[in-house]
């Protein structure tokens, strides 16, 4: 098992270096990348752009959706599997709208990942950094976004920051 946290901010690289990762994690054991994909194509940009990412991945990736259920979907991956979670802030703000227990939900994935026998990369916005949202649902998504980092980060065997595409190895204090 190897679970990797990879923070970053928008367009920083996050996505692009978690799956250059899983691609050569794969190469050595022959089986194709999975992608476990939390966006839920809400209008036509988002549509577009998931269609993008997955003609960008091609044919060595399989693709699986889960943007409610991740943690069943993390529950299934076996030794085998080479991963990409991508991303958690997308999970969380789609368990924000349908009004889900949100401690519930992120101990179900905190203790899934705990668990994992696979090798996975976990990609998250560090969203901590940015202005203040003005209104209350901006201000709690931030904070429960870095509730949500802390957790995963505290049962996660490594994690890294991606800034401007260069990696920052983090470390527990």
């Amino acid at each position: 098992m190897a679970i990797t946290l990879v923070l970053g901010g928008a367009r920083s690289g996050k996505s692009a270096f978690a799956q250059k990762q899983a691609e050569q994690a794969a190469a050595k054991t022959g089986r194709p990348s999975l992608m476990i994909a939390t966006a839920e194509p809400f209008d036509d940009e988002m549509r577009d752009r998931i269609d993008r990412h997955r003609d960008e991945r091609g044919e060595a990736w399989r693709t699986l959706e889960a943007p409610l259920n991740l943690a069943a979907a993390v529950r299934d991956l076996t030794a085998e599997d080479v991963a990409v979670v991508d991303c958690l802030t997308l999970w969380l703000s789609n368990q924000m709208l349908a009004d889900h227990d949100l401690p519930a939900a992120i101990d179900d994935l905190s203790d899934a990942f705990a668990a994992c026998p696979a090798t996975v990369w976990v990609v998250s916005n560090e969203v901590g950094w940015s202005l203040v949202p003005e209104n209350a649902l901006g201000r709690r998504f931030r904070d429960e976004a870095g509730r949500l980092n802390q957790r995963v980060a505290a049962v996660a065997d490594a994690a890294c920051l991606i800034v401007a595409g260069m990696r920052l190895d983090l470390h527990r204090p």
